[in-house]
């Protein structure tokens, strides 16, 4: 489904989906992987439907007041998004079928209840009698006037009890399955050389006997369902409005949204699916869709590797060259600037910069934005060692973070607690930016050193994020960090005070506007028939304006090459272009995540790196800026990046119109290039000058 310029988003987002399947499918990966990828696919898919099938449903409501979202006809979109999901759907369980398969070839097996030895029966029973019992609480759905609203990302047991001999004493309940407090996988005493594994659900299954025939059932049948609900929170901008209490009723809220998906197991008594719908009042239009046995498959991504005997190690981060300890990392970055390529190089680089600042003596003040930080984070560890150290510490801290809402909300509190000064992000856009400023008063001298990233501060993220992160001591780029710190610290902090930057292009003010017109500048260069090119790395290509300005750019013989993760609405082969656009996707071990573009400038490119992805929401609806890469050997080795991604061909799929999803194909005598594995060999040998 295509509108007359650019191809649905939300159809192009279950295409980026159905690449994390494919690698779910490949056999070449590791079994573990594979299922790994099937935990992905769920999990997106979940976040998909509360998110953006929220939103399509918001917009059918509304009618025509909904134009400002862009989709002209939601209805249609959400049909088509059912339709795809479904056949997804199936090849999701064709997969898991296959991997089940896979795993029974290395004896290693997922029991149901019915499947048990009686000394794996045993082992059940105690489990469930000294973990599980305790923390689960059915529900007798008929005899409660008002149905408890069920939770999103969980998945429960519906039940049907009956009696052989008494007809009439036929019942209902419900058991949310306790996989917060529990793991979802139980290993079994096994024969040796096997491996078997039950899932808590089915621990619970084989004990509803336990639970239910002091009541009289002697008749036991189980079923997952689960649901998924609208994850928007609906926030007041209004300045006067308290940020902190806005987001917590939106918390609340979020509990009781809107239904957007009903998942049920196909098997499901035909009786109970009905009165749950009605129970639940949900109707065709709520994406019910039957499935398999098993859901909320995103527990997957924490499947037991220790069944495993044939796990290959896997390359660990290394620290950059020109950062290993022991040495003051703000002396290296004086001379001159540091690129980190994470999940590549080490994340400990950031924080032994941070932990440096923190005790050294003439460093006056820290200010870092933070959007999504880990859960025991060491970035906020070294920034309270710096407050204890006497140093100005301010973090900007966005409480709107999708789905990190109330992890910000406990930082905020630790982070306050210990003296940083802590500023929330506007009242109407959310700071995305990924800055931070490290000020230091020397022999009546100042300097300032900062780093800038594509990705967030986080070090759990970082082992599996594909990032870069700019260190540089360089006036010009840090002078405009600064404005926007002083900006997100000042009094007015409205966005259409925020002025255009020297260096930084920034969002919402100028960075569309900047970016066209270095494509612009590309299409003169065509036109005189000038070498032209423009090099793209993203995870999103949306915005319809810098979509058309590629189209001219092809039009006129521009080389636009791009890799893009996710969402790509762009028609890459049009007749009407002198070069069709060259664009791949890439989906393997580490998420490609960071934001690169190259523009060949008549020969001397210009390079930047962003937190932004060209979407409206980053582009009108956030605090982000792009920073110029002006140091020529971290330029070409961007490039070089680049070029080794653009030569994917084992890893890569075509953006065609169509978004299929086929793969990059080599050609005859042509290397295997996969990127992930080759760019981690290049910045492992890269030699650097001092």
């Amino acid at each position: 489904m295509k509108s007359s310029k650019t191809i649905i988003r939300d159809l192009s987002w279950l295409a980026f989906n159905g690449r994390v399947l494919q690698e779910a499918k490949d056999p070449k990966n590791h079994i573990l992987d594979r299922l790994h990828f099937l935990g992905i696919f769920s999990n997106n898919l979940d976040e998909f439907f509360r998110v953006r099938v929220a939103a399509l449903n918001k917009m059918v409501l509304l009618g025509k007041a909904a134009k400002m979202h862009l989709e002209t006809n939601p209805d249609k979109i959400l049909r088509k998004i059912q339709q795809t999901v479904v056949l997804q759907q199936n090849a999701f369980d064709r997969t898991y079928a296959g991997i089940i398969k896979e795993l029974a070839k290395d004896k290693i097996y997922i029991k149901n209840e019915k499947q048990l030895t009686k000394k794996q029966e045993d082992f059940v029973r105690k489990y469930f009698d000294e973990k599980v019992r305790a923390d689960i609480v059915p529900l007798m759905i008929e005899t409660i006037p008002h149905m408890s609203l069920l939770r999103d990302k969980s998945i429960y047991l519906a039940c049907v009890l009956g009696n052989d001999k008494v007809p009439s004493l036929h019942r209902y309940a419900l058991i949310e399955i306790p996989t917060k407090v529990l793991s979802r996988f139980v290993i079994l005493p096994s024969e040796t050389g096997t491996k078997d594994i039950i899932l808590l659900e089915d621990i619970i299954r084989s004990n509803l006997n336990h639970l239910f025939a002091p009541f009289g059932f002697n008749r036991f049948m189980g079923y997952i369902i689960k649901v998924t609900r609208d994850a928007e929170l609906e926030i007041d901008n209004d300045v006067n409005t308290n940020l902190i209490d806005e987001i917590e009723k939106g918390l609340k809220k979020r509990k009781t949204g809107r239904t957007t998906r009903f998942i049920f197991d196909r098997h499901i008594d035909a009786n109970l699916l009905n009165y749950l719908i009605q129970r639940l009042n949900l109707t065709k239009k709520d994406n019910l869709i039957p499935g398999a046995r098993i859901h909320n498959f995103k527990d997957f991504m924490n499947f037991p590797a220790s069944v495993f005997s044939n796990l290959q190690t896997r390359s660990k981060p290394f620290v950059h060259p020109q950062l290993k300890q022991p040495v003051r990392i703000m002396e290296v970055i004086e001379k001159k600037d540091v690129m980190l390529h994470f999940p590549y190089h080490s994340f400990d680089s950031i924080i032994d910069l941070l932990r440096e600042a923190a005790i050294d003596p003439f460093v006056q003040s820290i200010r870092i934005t933070c959007y999504r930080l880990a859960k025991d984070s060491k970035i906020v560890n070294a920034l309270i060692n710096a407050v204890r150290n006497g140093k100005q510490v301010t973090a900007i801290l966005e409480l709107r973070a999708r789905f990190d809402e109330e992890a910000n909300m406990f930082w905020k509190e630790r982070l306050e607690e210990e003296g940083v000064k802590v500023v929330f992000g506007l009242p109407d856009v959310k700071v995305h930016a990924k800055l931070c400023v490290i000020k230091k008063r020397e022999f009546n001298t100042t300097k300032q050193y900062a780093f800038f990233s594509t990705g967030n501060f986080n070090e759990n993220t970082a082992q599996y994020y594909g990032d870069h992160c700019l260190l540089t001591t360089r006036k010009n780029i840090i002078a405009d960090i600064n404005n926007i710190f002083d900006f997100l610290e000042g009094v007015t902090r409205k966005v259409e005070t925020l002025k255009p930057l020297k260096v930084l292009p920034i969002a919402p003010v100028d960075m569309r506007k900047q970016f066209i017109d270095l494509i612009n500048k590309e299409i003169r260069a065509a036109k005189k028939k000038k070498p032209a090119g423009i090099i793209l790395k993203l995870n999103s290509l949306v915005d319809t304006a810098l979509i058309s300005k590629l189209y001219e750019a092809a039009q006129v013989g521009v080389n636009v090459q791009m890799v893009i993760r996710g969402i790509c609405c762009g028609f890459t082969q049009q007749k009407s272009f002198k070069n069709h656009m060259h664009a791949i996707s890439i989906i393997d071990e580490y998420l490609e995540h960071g934001r690169v573009f190259v523009f060949h400038n008549n020969g001397k490119p210009k390079v930047f790196i962003s937190s932004a992805d060209w979407m409206v929401r980053n582009l009108d609806h956030r605090i982000e800026t792009a920073c110029p890469i002006l140091e020529p050997e971290i330029k070409q080795e961007l490039t070089d990046v680049l070029k080794i991604q653009l030569a994917e061909n084992v890893k890569g799929r075509i953006l065609d119109n169509e978004q299929t999803n086929r793969y990059v194909r080599r050609k005859e005598g042509e290397p295997e290039v996969r990127s992930q594995v080759a760019t981690y060999q290049y910045l492992r040998n890269k030699r650097y000058k001092n």
